[in-house]
């Protein structure tokens, strides 16, 4: 078997016992093949399944240290190495190649990129102007849209939820004046947790729903025009209209409120801990990336404001 017809294998198997998706065939299949042309090139010959056996883990960092010097950033290589290492356990299993030792082989690091907030102001002034599209000509029932999508923007920056925790929520959820002090959110994994709800949210989810109108407390609290749950992709279309009006960047999208939300809590003296639990971060370590979001905002002030700064 040569090593184009054992990619060709493990294609099909990914597909017809994994049910891999077509996404996950394409790039594994895609990274094989790079993996067996450099093998081709580094062993001097054709790649079959006696060289395939041969493999040390020194011939996988060889593939890796070329990938890199072509360029290809922590995460594919990371991923390039998932795909092989996934490869060679399938012809171990179904083919009687020797298993590779792979155990203590550590793929590159994954550095998360730093989370993108908007300022303070800009925040704000994105739910202040989603009406402005919503009032174009044409435009079906602007009343309603203009404050459903200003609830729903103001809800996102003023508890700092994620866009589907916040579609989620029935009408028995309302956080409206007078009613709880908090709301509980059902998020990633059913963790719940509980949220302060800011008067501002209150006031806004109190506009929309003398659009909205009354109605079942298990019916969804956000409507699209055709009264069933709103779809992501049109809160993320009021997030691009008002950021264009608005001259924002491209960065400007609803997630990118939760990330001010916990920003601007970090610059304004919030514990870690605290802003934790307000996300719902399994981990600390995901909720640190703000320290490096806040810690570059406090070096471009000094950099404006301190006269040594040149």
């Amino acid at each position: 078997m040569t090593g184009a017809e054992a990619r060709t294998a493990f294609l099909l198997w990914l597909e017809r016992e994994r049910r891999a998706s077509p996404h996950t065939l394409e790039a594994y299949g895609r990274d094989v093949a790079d993996f067996l042309g450099f093998l081709s090139n580094h062993l001097g010959g054709e790649v079959d399944l006696a060289a395939l056996a041969d493999l040390t883990p020194g011939d996988l960092r060889a593939f890796l240290a070329a990938r890199a010097a072509a360029g290809a950033g922590n995460a594919t290589r990371a991923r390039q190495l998932a795909a092989i290492r996934a490869f060679l356990r399938f012809l171990a299993k179904h083919h009687g190649l020797p298993p590779l030792p792979l155990a203590g082989m550590r793929g590159p690091k994954r550095v998360p990129p730093i989370p993108r907030a908007l300022s303070p102001v800009d925040a704000k002034e994105i739910a202040d102007s989603v009406g402005v599209a919503h009032s174009a000509p044409g435009a079906e029932s602007p009343a309603f849209q203009t404050a459903r999508d200003t609830a729903l923007l103001t809800l996102l920056y003023g508890c700092g939820l994620r866009i589907s925790e916040a579609l989620s929520l029935d009408l028995r959820d309302a956080p409206l004046p007078g009613g709880e002090a908090a709301l509980r959110i059902t998020g990633k994994g059913g963790k719940q947790r509980v949220v302060p709800v800011l008067p501002a949210v209150r006031q806004a989810i109190a506009a929309y729903m003398k659009q909205r109108g009354a109605g079942a407390p298990e019916e969804p609290l956000f409507l699209g025009t055709r009264g069933k749950r709103l779809d992501p992709a049109v809160a993320q279309k009021a997030m691009r209209d008002a950021r264009r009006l608005l001259g924002l960047p491209e960065h400007a999208t609803p997630h990118a409120l939760r990330h001010s939300f916990a920003t601007h809590l970090l610059a304004g003296g919030a514990d870690l801990r605290a802003i934790q639990e307000l996300l719902g971060h399994a981990s600390l370590s995901t909720t640190q990336r703000y320290t490096a979001v806040d810690a570059e905002g406090l070096l471009a002030t000094w950099r404006l404001a301190h006269p040594r700064a040149d």
